[in-house]
């Protein structure tokens, strides 16, 4: 490792120091021996090394945004070489800032305010809390893109922005179907700021979920989760947390070790603002898989996140997870559902919505599908029983 990070000088940059105390400070060498000598990401960080001045954040995000890129980031961020960042709200201001330099003058006149004031801000304020997702920052693009597609539609039909109608609208919105919910923003935007004329553009009509679980296979599911020593302990974990909470991937790969204490007796699991309390089972895998993390590195006070994924200090990719839930037999979709139909019919949508961190709209949907189709879906399955 002291080879690898040698500079021209002959010696480690100060800089660098601390990274190289994290990566030898470990039990097993192997590992980290074959990752200097086969991954590129350790020859990238060898050339890095060469130039300690440009160990920025900046300087890394001129570099291809590729796998190696952001493992070289997290190694640099956990080892306190470099300040922690909201990362996807970076991604996003990055990909902005090159999407914007291919487009058209005329274009980036409109493209350019709209995402930093209609969307970026608001990616900004939920980084602060905490709250912007991957789910959130592939969001933020879409609608980015298909905004930029729009303009370009429109110049393919010798239109301006400000002789927009709502027949072209409509026009647009018939041979772009998948698209259009994703426009709304910018329509909004750009009415907001009397650019165009009132023009309604409206959401797709929302598809009720489909898929749910009958509550033998939903607590079968759950004991498994909870007794099941042979299954992953992240998949216990984040199979506990589906069942119970109702809570999506894209928030359970978020959670923090902060986000977990004990008071006595009880510990409790704090969803969005408020503390939950924990089943005792829960509560003893959750303080496994915080035992299995490593140390805390400087700076003091680093939060280990408690599903780590492949790129240091960076959670589960979702997508991976819902894969491997699903080849334990623990699908996710189908359980969160019922486990936030049981919720919405045992309190009031307001209370699951705080609890939750869903929107009121969200569980207020919920609430109304719960009276029109849970009903009825319950007496049936009491009926059937023997």
């Amino acid at each position: 490792m002291h080879d690898l990070l040698t500079d021209s000088s002959g010696n480690v940059p100060v800089g660098l120091a601390p990274l190289e105390a994290v990566l030898t400070d470990v039990t097993n060498h192997y590992p980290v021996l074959e990752w200097i000598r086969r991954s590129p990401a350790a020859r990238l960080l060898a050339r890095l090394a060469q130039s300690p001045d440009t160990l920025t954040h900046h300087a890394l995000d001129t570099l291809p945004p590729d796998a190696n890129t952001s493992y070289v980031r997290g190694l640099l961020v956990t080892a306190g070489v470099l300040p922690p960042r909201q990362e996807n709200l970076a991604r996003l201001e990055t990909w902005l800032a090159a999407k914007l330099a291919q487009l058209p003058p005329h274009h980036v006149t409109l493209v350019r305010p709209f995402a930093e004031w209609g969307i970026v801000k608001d990616a900004r304020r939920r980084a602060a809390r905490g709250r912007y997702s991957l789910s959130a920052y592939k969001g933020d693009c879409t609608d980015i893109r298909v905004t930029i597609r729009f303009l370009a539609w429109l110049d393919a039909h010798d239109l301006n922005i400000r002789d927009l109608a709502q027949a072209h609208l409509d026009d647009w919105a018939s041979t772009h179907p998948t698209q259009r919910t994703r426009l709304i923003p910018f329509v909004r935007w750009v009415h907001a700021r009397h650019i165009v004329r009132d023009l309604e553009i409206h959401h797709r009509p929302r598809q009720l979920p489909g898929t749910f679980q009958d509550e033998a296979t939903h607590q079968a599911e759950l004991r498994r989760c909870l007794t099941v020593t042979g299954l992953p302990l992240p998949v216990r974990i984040i199979g506990a947390l589906v069942r119970l909470y109702a809570l999506p991937l894209t928030r359970i790969v978020e959670l923090t070790t902060d986000q977990f204490h004990r008071e006595a007796e009880a510990a409790y699991l704090t969803l969005d603002r408020h503390p939950v309390l924990l089943p005792p089972a829960l509560a003893t895998l959750l303080d496994e898989q915080i035992a299995q993390l490593p140390a805390p590195q400087p700076p003091q006070g680093r939060r280990h996140l408690r599903l780590p994924g492949a790129v240091p200090g960076r959670p589960r990719n979702p997508v991976g997870l819902a894969d491997q839930m699903k080849q334990h037999g623990l699908p996710v979709r189908a359980a969160r559902n019922t486990a936030l139909m049981e919720a919405i019919t045992d309190m009031p949508p307001i209370v699951a919505a705080d609890l939750f961190g869903i929107s009121p709209a969200t569980a207020h949907r919920w609430s109304q599908l719960a009276a029109n189709s849970w009903a009825p879906y319950l007496a049936a399955r009491q009926r059937s029983r023997p």
